[in-house]
């Protein structure tokens, strides 16, 4: 065989392998998941399966379901895209209060995306990553795994990082942030409760109530859930709790959003049983005391956290109290939440501003 024939026969065998190579990594993934609670993580997210076909179109595989919730956390204005796995033949349990009871080998998987321009629905986003909550023999595990600039994969980052994002705003103006991805540690800060060690956050009832577009219907998560096998069995509808949706000021009133912002953002934390147990600051939707709620409870000493206010609220003046202040800054050691954003949420200044000043006026002594 002559020389260069050979030569261009290897040049198109190796095009051949590589093109076969991508498009295995890249389009069809036809396997189930993956997910050995008994085996260390991946380190490539892909590994999985929780996703077929291009793994950045987030198109989820069998016995992986989408949902969402009424009122999000908010996350430097992130976009978040929600899946829970459940194994074959397992299901959940309701519960009234707390997060659903899901069993041994369910995965919650979140990711966190910005689009180009929040002003265009469905246009092109970028994945900046894709946290693990994996319900494992010995308890929940929270795993982060980081997007590559190509958008092909997401490797486990347990130290966390930090990503350049930029985005066109609901307003038109261009943002750009620092925007950081928690090490294994901080998912702890939040995610913990002293009864349960770590727990997700989110999927609680009444922030599961609602609505959701599936690929063929719109319905109840919590009828679909059902139907899916997913959930054990659940009450009627109208029986099960609802929280409100703090962007909608049409069907709540200020009261309901600012405590259901409240609730997602802070109750957390900030409940009997959360890291933040000790500030005696309960905002969990359960506590309806004022005084644990923040109005006129007194500080002992006032320092730089608290802006030498000495109120966490007090009625009627929003410029006087701390959890504006707080809310409202960025520096660290003053800024509430203090894991989870770098800029303001401005829409929730806003709203809390508002709440405290219908209270009043009052007189905290």
């Amino acid at each position: 065989m002559r020389p260069v024939l050979r030569t261009n026969i290897i040049i198109l065998t190796l095009a051949v392998v590589v093109t076969l190579y991508l498009v295995s990594c890249n389009t069809k993934r036809t396997a189930g998941v993956v997910l050995d609670v008994a085996a260390k993580p991946f380190d490539k997210l892909s590994d999985y399966n929780f996703f077929t076909g291009v793994i950045s179109e987030l198109k989820p595989n069998t016995n992986v379901t989408p949902y969402d919730l009424i009122t999000p956390l908010f996350t430097d204005y992130a976009y978040k895209a929600r899946f829970i796995f459940m194994p074959q033949g397992k299901t959940a349990n309701y519960d009234t209060t707390s997060v659903i009871n899901f069993p041994v080998g369910a995965c919650l998987i979140k990711s966190f995306y910005y689009p180009e321009d929040f002003r265009t629905k469905n246009g092109k986003r970028k994945i900046i990553e894709t946290r693990l909550l994996v319900h494992r023999t010995t308890g929940w595990d929270a795993l982060a795994y980081v997007w590559n600039d190509e958008q092909t994969e997401a490797t486990l980052e347990n130290s966390g990082d930090i990503k350049k994002v930029s985005w066109i705003h609901s307003d038109g103006t261009k943002r750009e942030i620092d925007y950081v991805v928690p090490n294994k540690n901080q998912c702890k800060g939040c995610h913990w409760n002293s009864s349960a060690g770590i727990t997700p956050l989110g999927p609680k009832a009444r922030n599961l109530n609602r609505d959701f577009s599936y690929s063929d219907i719109t319905e109840n998560q919590f009828a679909h859930w059902v139907k899916a096998g997913i959930l054990k069995s659940a009450p009627a509808l109208e029986a099960i709790p609802k929280l409100a949706d703090w962007a909608d000021s049409v069907h709540y009133n200020i009261n309901e959003r600012a405590r259901a912002y409240l609730e997602v953002n802070c109750g957390h934390c900030h409940n009997p049983k959360g890291p933040a147990y000790t500030s005696a600051l309960h905002l969990n939707l359960e506590n309806t005391n004022p005084e644990n709620m923040g109005v006129c409870k007194h500080l002992v000493d006032a320092n730089k956290a608290t802006g030498n206010r000495i109120y966490d609220i007090v009625p009627g003046n929003p410029g006087q109290s701390i959890m504006v202040y707080r809310i409202n800054s960025v520096e660290p050691g003053i800024k509430m939440p203090e894991i989870g954003r770098t800029i303001v949420h401005r829409e929730a200044v806003d709203l809390i501003t508002q709440w405290i000043a219908q209270m009043g006026p009052g007189n905290c002594k």
